[in-house]
């Protein structure tokens, strides 16, 4: 009788709301045997306790251990991560208002800071006096008030920041991501890399028997 072959992938993080956790809900599967493919889908690998927010490790080891007990000769290719997470996070309800009130937060909290940070960048470089410079350098006289300079920075800085992150609303320049975006990511990938590290030292990672 002929092997079947079974194809396996899983993303490095994976979410999951509910307690009992299956094979389907973190790891992508095909074969064409779609019996046996529906019947691994459905398997359990983790039955979770507690009620808090939490992460597992697991080496794609122990799911091959798993199918491997159900089908024992049946041919595993790996086309995912070797090392990955579950992520629970319990069930919460759905609070417009207190979504709107953390993103209103959050908003004044970034405002706060940048608008901190642009007023002591402008005090530690002395942004005043070399305006006060290009005016004479161009006029050949002493600035007096504001003018064309002061304008033309308070408008070019936030419309600078805005292109430079290449996204505003729901309007977006181009299509690659953005800077912030690809940022969030990288600090994503180096957080799941050091979860699953800290879990592999501590030995709480779900490993093979």
């Amino acid at each position: 009788m002929k092997n079947d072959c079974l194809y396996i992938k899983v993303d490095k993080n994976s979410l999951v709301n509910k307690k009992r956790v299956l094979i389907k809900d973190v790891v992508k599967i095909y074969g064409v045997n779609n019996g046996m493919v529906n019947d691994i889908n459905h398997t359990e690998i983790l039955q979770i306790k507690s009620d808090k927010e939490a992460n597992y490790v697991f080496s794609i080891l122990k799911i091959i251990e798993i199918i491997s007990e159900k089908y024992p000769s049946v041919e595993i290719i790996n086309l995912g991560e070797n090392d990955f997470i579950i992520h629970y996070e319990p069930p919460k309800p759905n609070s417009k208002l207190l979504e709107i009130i953390k993103t209103i937060l959050v908003c004044l909290v970034v405002f706060t800071g940048s608008v901190f940070t642009i007023m002591t960048f402008n005090n530690d470089v002395d942004v005043i006096k070399i305006f006060d410079d290009i005016y004479l350098m161009f006029t050949g006289v002493e600035r007096q008030g504001s003018n064309i300079l002061e304008l033309s920075y308070a408008i070019g800085l936030p419309l600078g920041i805005l292109i430079f992150y290449s996204h505003f609303s729901k309007a977006k320049i181009g299509i690659d991501p953005t800077p912030m975006q690809v940022q969030m990511r990288l600090y994503e990938e180096d957080v799941d890399t050091t979860i699953i590290e800290n879990a592999n030292r501590e030995g709480k990672t779900f490993d093979v028997n």
